[in-house]
């Protein structure tokens, strides 16, 4: 079964886009809204920009594990959308530097 905490359908991103708060920050824009539900959805993208397929796998594997380790420290806001886009800078990053990032720009706006 699908994890309902994981943003999946075209207009979820859509209104993130339209409607959402930017977040930028060293190696990430974060992007977030309220979504109406209990609980909080994630997602994370990195574009052609940051490099090849292997270079933007593991940049989504950095903002995923890195995310993951912040949620286990602090508390989350609910009912909210994040949307993590990687920036080109990530490419050359260790995952505690993503994670400083990622937890400068949710501190930033109070989402942890």
């Amino acid at each position: 079964m699908k994890d309902p905490k994981i943003l999946r359908n075209k207009e979820d991103f859509n209104r993130l886009f339209k409607k959402g708060k930017s977040v930028p920050s060293r190696c990430v824009v974060m992007l977030h809204t309220e979504n109406g539900l209990p609980y909080s959805r994630r997602a994370f993208l990195a574009s052609k920009k940051v490099g090849n397929s292997v270079q933007r796998h593991r940049a989504v594997r950095l903002m995923r594990e890195s995310f993951r380790q912040i949620v286990s420290e602090y508390t989350l806001q609910e009912g909210k959308d994040f949307l993590f886009i990687a920036r080109s800078t990530i490419k050359d990053l260790k995952c505690a530097d993503v994670k400083k990032s990622i937890e400068a720009a949710m501190k930033r706006e109070g989402c942890i």
